[in-house]
């Protein structure tokens, strides 16, 4: 990587999400409660009969490829 390289990207903004991230924790080790909403963080494993169609889909030929865009 050129200097001129690691200096543009070192100009560009912070992650958001890494924002959040240490604005959630730093709340968290002041003791607050927080509720996190995030997406992705599922805290059970998918019902059984979700999986069970998640393996019957990934069985088809047909259903690895990109989908249709609009």
């Amino acid at each position: 990587m050129s200097d001129d390289e690691f200096y543009r990207i070192k100009r560009l903004p912070p992650y958001v999400i890494a924002e959040v991230n240490g604005m959630r924790a730093a709340a968290r080790a002041a003791g607050e409660d927080i509720i996190d909403l995030g997406m992705g963080n599922p805290d059970l494993p998918p019902p059984p009969h979700v999986l069970d169609k998640l393996i019957e889909v990934t069985k088809k030929p047909d259903a690895h490829g990109y989908s249709q865009s609009w």
